[in-house]
């Protein structure tokens, strides 16, 4: 891996641009706000019968609740101290998951198991044992099944990690985001760096084998010196995993982030800065570059999985399950079945109505094409694997949509290709999202206008 330091601000600069993260393709703005559930139903039951046989199937469960608003936050939450919604939640989960287990012919085999928000730990131990144990009550574990949830520093206890960790849970992610408290002030992030620590060091003990952290630059009143400080602060800590993501600054979509004074966020020149500085420090604190800003220790499963080309991505980002089925359950949450996405609704209220009157809460999706299939793969290889083959049926498409970008991503040294592949240069693993984006055709349909409103900058 190349040296941070030797990377061109300049190439930093012209493609730090409005592109997806590339969890999905076709991306969810492209997606339909209405589709066939008779169809949605059909194409879950084909693709079922044979992802359950081959691979064992993936689940991501969404936990919405949050005790206090995080301004920076795009996620779907609602934002209660009311510890009665849990009930009338796990209820509903229950109920979606057995409507989609009459359309399973057999018993489920699950290979991975996540936990998401919102903040899972807002429920209590008890209540995460039982939504899991409903889940596991009428179905098989994988050989290699992994099971992962999202915890807050301050809110993760004892208690919760020794209930997950005897349930199989063995991967924990903490939202650290930032350890200035100006910064953690200005987000409404209070978070010590005593229950940082608190919560890795019990994790690790309950069983965990992989903590990670997820930093944030970009914020509201972060400087290089600052980032200094929290990596000083967090690479003792030795996270297995940290993902270092670019704030997303959609106001038009998370209207909390409207609460910013826009003249605390870093210029695009300083974010350049607080991106550089971050990178370095992680490469010189031993962690290896996977992509699409996630980093990992050597030891770390990931990594291992990049170095031998099994490296997957879905709506979790990066995993080492090659599951191809992905049901998503809750509030707003995402399924993926191979060749069609679904989304829940978002509103709780509409959710409820939907389950309870024993209805699918799907609000939007998107059936695949053929060609969609295609270029889901070259843009899933590059991500993943940092290269991909071409298709000798897509070559007339390719030449017309993502030739022309790709002559210019190689011309600034950040892939080289030809009419049988392409595969990313040193130089472009730092812009994996953008070379993604030379093979997404609904992006190249759209001006660069619209896309301004509908995705975060690349940096």
């Amino acid at each position: 891996m190349m040296n941070q330091a030797q990377i061109d601000p300049f190439l930093i600069k012209k493609y730090n641009q409005p592109v997806p993260r590339y969890t999905s393709y076709p991306t969810i703005p492209f997606w339909q706000d209405h589709i066939s559930l008779n169809r949605w139903r059909e194409q879950f039951r084909e693709q079922f019968a044979i992802e359950n046989k081959r691979s064992g199937i993936s689940l991501y469960i969404h936990l919405p609740f949050c005790e206090s608003l995080c301004t920076y936050c795009g996620c779907n939450k609602k934002i209660t101290t009311n510890h009665t919604v849990e009930e009338p939640y796990l209820l509903a989960i229950a109920k979606e998951w057995k409507q989609y287990r009459s359309l399973m012919q057999e018993t489920p085999v699950i290979r991975e198991l996540h936990l998401g928000g919102g903040t899972p730990t807002f429920f209590s131990p008890k209540n995460l044992e039982r939504l899991v144990t409903t889940i596991l009550s009428d179905s098989t574990l994988h050989p290699d099944y992994e099971f992962s949830i999202e915890g807050h520093p301050n809110n993760t206890t004892a208690a919760h990690l020794a209930v997950l960790a005897s349930l199989g849970f063995r991967r924990i992610s903490y939202g650290v985001q930032d350890m200035d408290p100006e910064v953690q002030r200005v987000i409404n992030r209070i978070q010590p760096l005593a229950n940082v620590q608190r919560a890795t060091d019990e994790a690790r003990k309950k069983g965990f084998t992989s903590v990670n952290f997820d930093l944030i630059y970009g914020l509201p009143l972060q400087t290089v010196s600052g980032m200094q400080t929290t990596f000083q602060q967090v690479l003792p800590l030795q996270p297995d995993r940290i993902a270092f993501y670019s704030y997303a600054h959609v106001p038009w979509t998370s209207r909390m982030q409207r609460l910013f004074d826009e003249t605390q966020l870093p210029a695009p020149e300083e974010k350049m800065q607080l991106y550089l500085e971050g990178k370095k420090l992680l490469l010189e604190g031993g962690y290896e570059d996977i992509g699409m800003d996630h980093f990992a220790l050597p030891h770390d499963e990931l990594f291992r999985a990049r170095e031998a080309g099994t490296l997957h991505r879905n709506f979790m980002g990066y995993t080492i399950q090659n599951s191809s089925f992905l049901l998503g359950l809750g509030v707003s949450a995402i399924s993926d079945i191979g060749n069609a996405f679904a989304q829940n609704k978002k509103n709780l209220h509409d959710y409820y109505n939907a389950i309870n009157t024993n209805q699918p809460a799907v609000k939007r999706g998107y059936f695949l094409s053929e060609e969609d299939l295609s270029f889901r793969h070259y843009i899933k290889d590059i991500s993943c694997k940092a290269g991909t083959l071409f298709d000798v049926k897509d070559l007339e498409i390719l030449e017309q949509s993502s030739f022309p970008l790709l002559d210019q991503l190689q011309n600034d040294g950040l892939i080289t290709y030809d009419r049988k592949g392409v595969k990313v240069t040193p130089m472009g693993h730092y812009f994996i999202r953008t070379i993604c984006s030379a093979f997404d055709l609904y992006l190249q349909r759209h001006t660069a206008t619209d896309n301004n409103e509908l995705f975060s900058k690349a940096i």
